[in-house]
Order: structure tokens, then sequence, then C-alpha cells
């Protein structure tokens, strides 16, 4: 049984940055519970004070629904604990991508290069065969991890290198707080624009997870402004595209779904923190690209899950691309926190990689 109590959760870049950088850290961990727990609800409760903030407990049983893997993935324990330095951060974060990226390398093989494209650090992941008709497509990843540490540059591109037979460039764009936005939006363009002049636009696919699903759309909004061609299809898989304001999961989840912590919200805070320097207008197009022109953007498919603390961002942004006439596809998994998909042992991340990989086959394809 998950018991949760509901508050208003800031969200400025500082937080998402610290929040999702340790998603690949610490999920499925299984971190035994530290200290004494306070008293557990046992009913459900709901008051709304007079500033509409709810405080509401519930009983919440794991799902049925998904798989019994999944079932037990959710009923772990996982404390609070406690806030890391960046080091410490970037560090178990490291350490986790190369555990995990084995994982996934024993059950997807592929090869993996680095090298470096326009002066920017990349790693290409290859299938160990890639079919004629494939060579002359390529799918470039924006990896996760809070834009200041790398926990998806494996994890994100092992599985649909091998599953669609193609290449992937994962992009190791740079960092915060060390080169603040928009550094990355700029490393990426800079590889797309190397990756012009071998493939042609509508054969290129961007796509990215958590911190890369933010930053893919913002890059597609910046390729238009330096008058570029968009790719042939965008993949969000837990993004948001709005920085001036908080979506109603990420005062209901945590980083863990209803698990772990899950912070108090602050009397004041702005969406582009002092970590983000210079500030940033938070409807600036490029970092939010909510407020930009989507009309004509390439075909996207959108992925989150029921328990993602995301969960709003993702289908906020999905309903603008509709707004806007675009071919946008939305994919929510039942049950499940903040990009599960990068444990390898859930059934569920299988078919979301399948999913993810299907798509990709079928854009590139046209």
């Amino acid at each position: 049984m998950a018991r949760f109590k509901v508050v208003r959760m800031k969200n400025d870049i500082a937080t998402i940055a610290a929040v999702l950088c340790i998603a690949g850290a610490l999920q499925g961990a299984g971190i035994a519970q530290q200290k004494t727990s306070p008293p557990i609800p046992q009913q459900d409760s709901s008051y709304i004070d007079p500033n509409g903030t709810a405080h509401v407990t519930r009983v919440v049983p794991v799902p049925t629904t998904i798989s019994p893997e999944a079932q037990k993935f959710l009923a772990r324990t996982v404390p609070d604990l406690g806030r890391m330095t960046l080091a410490e951060r970037r560090k178990q974060t490291d350490i986790w991508q190369a555990a995990r990226g084995a994982d996934f390398r024993a059950m997807y093989p592929v090869n993996i290069q680095p090298q470096t494209m326009a002066g920017v650090p990349v790693k290409v992941i290859t299938p160990l065969k890639i079919p004629q008709q494939n060579r002359d497509r390529v799918l470039m990843n924006l990896h996760g991890g809070g834009f200041d540490s790398d926990s998806g540059s494996l994890t994100e591109t092992i599985p649909i290198a091998n599953l669609t037979q193609t290449e992937v460039v994962a992009v190791l764009y740079r960092l915060m707080p060390e080169h603040p936005f928009p550094a990355a939006v700029d490393d990426a363009v800079a590889v797309y624009r190397q990756l012009l002049k071998t493939y042609k636009p509508q054969h290129i696919c961007i796509y990215g997870t958590s911190a890369g699903a933010i930053l893919t759309p913002e890059v597609a909004v910046r390729l238009r402004q330096l008058g570029l061609p968009l790719p042939g299809c965008l993949g969000v898989f837990s993004g948001l595209g709005d920085f001036s304001q908080r979506g109603d999961s990420q005062s209901i989840f945590g980083l863990f779904g209803l698990s772990g912590p899950l912070n108090m919200p602050q009397a004041s805070s702005h969406p582009v923190s002092t970590a983000n320097r210079p500030r940033i207008n938070p409807k600036d197009p490029v970092r939010s690209p909510l407020y930009a022109d989507l009309t004509g953007f390439p075909s996207t498919l959108f992925i989150t899950s029921e328990r993602d603390m995301l969960l709003s961002g993702t289908t906020i942004l999905h309903r603008a691309f509709l707004r806007a006439g675009v071919d946008a596809q939305l994919v929510v998994f039942e049950g499940l926190p903040h990009a599960f998909w990068n444990q390898p042992s859930l059934p569920e991340t299988k078919e979301a990689d399948r999913i993810m990989a299907s798509f990709f086959d079928k854009q590139l394809g046209r």
C-alpha cells in the first residue's frame, strides 16, 4: 500500500535538475528504509485549505494491472536520503548508467564508439549489422540526467539501436551548472548540423528522456529559428514544455512515484533559478516550446506513465502539438514512475522500447 500527502511542489530548474539526475542512480536500488517511519495513515482523508492547496491522504494499493516485476518494483522502499552534492550525484549516476548499460547490452548486442562531432563529444551506438536500407538514416539521442549529469546515453540508446537496426548518436552535451542554458541546445544543434552533411533531414529523428525530452522540442524550436530543416520525427519521453508554471503531477509524485521524498512547497520560486544563469524568460519559446509556433513540426511520439512526476508536462505539451495540427501520439503506461524504461528487468520497459522503435522505423521508412 502507498500512502501519500499531496502538497504543492516547487518547480524551478534547479529542483528539476537535482531530482531528475538521481533517477538513474537510485531507481530500483532497493535501499532499505532508514530511521523510524512516521505514523502511517490507515484511511483516506482530504482537506482543501483557504489557499486552495489540497492536503490529501490516500491508501493506494499496488495495481494488479501491471506485470509482477513492475508490482515488485513499485513495492520497494525508497527512503529520503537527503541532499547529495553535485559531485556525488554525478558519481552515483555514472556508476548506475554503466551497470544498467551493461544489462541492456547483454539483452541487445550493439557496438559503442566514443567520437566527436562538431567539437561535441558523442557516443555512436550501432547494431552489430546494419541492413543496407537502414544506412541512410540515423537517430539522435539527447540523454536524461537533470541537465547536469548523464543518466541515459546508454540505457536510452542500446535497445533502440538494436531494435531499429539503426545507428544512434548520443549527444554528450555540456552540463549545468558549469554551462547554463542554452549550451545544451547549442551542442545538440551543432551535432545536428554535422549529421545533415551525411543524412537527409527526413532521415533523422531526435529523441530523449526526461531532461532530454525537454531538450528535444527546445532543439526543434531552435532549428526553426535558424532556418534549418526540421528532422523527420521527434520522441518526447517524459518531458515538459513550460517552465513558467508547475504541472499538477509534480505536486503529487516524486521521482519514484508515490515512494520516497516529495519536496515541500516554498513561498516563492522562479522556474529558472540561479543555477540557470543568466536568468531566462520562462516563456522564451526555446526554453518553453509550449509558447513557440509548433505548426509544421514533424510527427512526434510522447510517452509517459501514470505516476510520472512529469505526466502533466508531457500531456500538456502533447495537446499543444495537437492544437498546432502536428501528428502527435501519446502513450501513457499504467502505474509506473518517471522514466521507468531505464529499468531493463521490467516487461513494460521492453514494451516501451518496442513502441519507440516501431515509431522510429515507421517515420524513417517513409
